[in-house]
C-alpha cells in the first residue's frame, strides 16, 4: 500500500488524484489530521485515517501495512517541523515500509538563508541516517508564490521588493504528477533527486515584465532595503519572526540558491513543464 501524507494540502491531494489514474484506490492510504475532510477520497475507495506528525501513535495507525509511505512536509518551521518529519520517518519505519518519500525542496541546504532549506536538510539527514530506502523530492519554488509576491502590483504599476534574484518557479501541478509517477514506478527518483523544477529561473523584474504584458499596463520593479520591507511587513501584523523568514526568500534568492533548472522534470512527466507566464496569465486580467 502507498501511504500519503497531508491530501488536505494542495501539493498532497495533487499527487492523491495522479496516484488514482496510476494504481487501484483500494492501494493507496491517506494519513490525515482532520479525516472528515477527506470523505470524498474514502467514497473513491482510498483509506482514510487519521494521522498527525505531533501524535506518533496515530501516525503508526494510520502507516499499517504501507510499502510505500509519502512525507508531505509541514507547514510549520524551525525545530518543529523537524521533530514532526523525524516523528514521520520513525512511524514509516516502524511499520515495516521499505520506502520512505518525503516532499523537500531544491534549495535543501544547512547553510540556506531561508530557514525551511535548513529544516529540509536536516529532515534529509534523518532519512540518509533511518536505515530505509528514500527518495527526497527535491522540488521547485512554488509558482503559486509569485502571485504573493507581485500583490497589488498590477493595481499599484509597482512592484516593491528588496533586491532578488531568479527563481525556478515550478506548479503544484507538475510537481505532483513527478511525486506520483516516483511512487508508481519504482527507481525512477531515488535518494537526493535532482532539482525537479520547470525550465526557466525568472526573478522579479521578469515577472513584473510578464504581468506587466498580460495586464497591458506598466510595472516598474523597485528595490528596497531589506529592513524597510521588513519593517512594513511588522507594519501590517506579520510576527517579526515571521517577516524575517520570508526576507529569507529575497536573501537566499539572491545568492542563487533557487537559480538551479534541472530538466528531470520534464524528463519524467513526459512534456514541457508549466511555463510561469500561463500560471501569472492565469490570474491577471487585461487592464479595462
Amino acid at each position: 500500500m502507498i501511504i500519503v501524507t497531508g491530501v488536505n494540502g494542495q501539493l498532497g491531494r495533487g499527487i492523491v488524484e495522479q496516484l488514482l489514474v496510476r494504481v487501484p484506490a483500494e492501494q493507496i492510504g491517506v494519513s490525515v489530521r482532520e479525516p472528515e475532510k477527506a470523505q470524498q477520497l474514502q467514497q473513491r475507495g482510498v483509506r482514510v485515517r487519521r494521522g498527525d506528525y505531533d501524535d506518533p501513535a496515530s501516525l503508526a495507525e494510520a502507516f499499517e501495512g504501507a510499502e510505500q509511505v509519502l512525507i508531505v512536509s509541514s507547514n510549520t518551521s524551525g525545530e518543529v517541523t523537524v521533530r514532526q518529519h523525524r516523528a514521520a520517518i520513525d512511524a514509516a519505519r516502524q511499520v515495516g515500509a521499505r520506502r520512505i518519500l518525503y516532499t523537500s525542496h531544491a534549495g535543501s541546504s544547512p547553510n540556506s538563508l531561508f530557514s525551511p532549506m535548513v529544516d529540509h536538510a536536516a529532515t534529509e539527514e534523518a532519512l540518509q541516517n533511518s536505515g530505509v530506502a528514500f527518495t527526497s523530492l527535491r522540488n521547485g519554488f512554488y509558482a503559486t508564490t509569485t502571485l504573493m509576491l507581485l500583490g497589488n502590483a498590477v493595481q499599484t504599476g509597482e512592484l516593491v521588493a528588496p533586491e532578488d534574484g531568479p527563481v525556478a518557479w515550478t506548479t503544484h501541478a507538475d510537481l505532483a504528477e513527478v511525486t506520483a509517477i516516483a511512487l508508481s514506478k519504482e527507481g525512477s527518483l531515488d535518494g537526493l533527486t535532482p532539482p525537479l523544477t520547470a525550465s526557466e529561473a525568472i526573478d522579479l523584474e521578469g515577472i513584473a515584465a510578464i504581468a506587466a504584458e498580460l495586464a497591458q499596463r506598466p510595472i516598474r520593479r523597485i528595490i528596497v532595503p531589506d529592513a524597510k520591507y521588513q519593517a512594513e511587513l511588522v507594519a501590517h501584523g506579520l510576527p517579526v519572526e515571521r517577516a524575517d523568514m520570508l526576507l529569507g526568500i529575497f536573501r537566499a534568492s539572491r545568492r542563487g540558491e533557487f537559480t538551479r533548472v534541472d530538466p528531470t522534470l520534464a524528463r519524467l512527466i513526459g512534456r514541457p513543464p508549466v511555463f510561469l507566464r500561463d500560471v501569472l496569465k492565469a490570474a491577471i486580467s487585461p487592464a479595462g
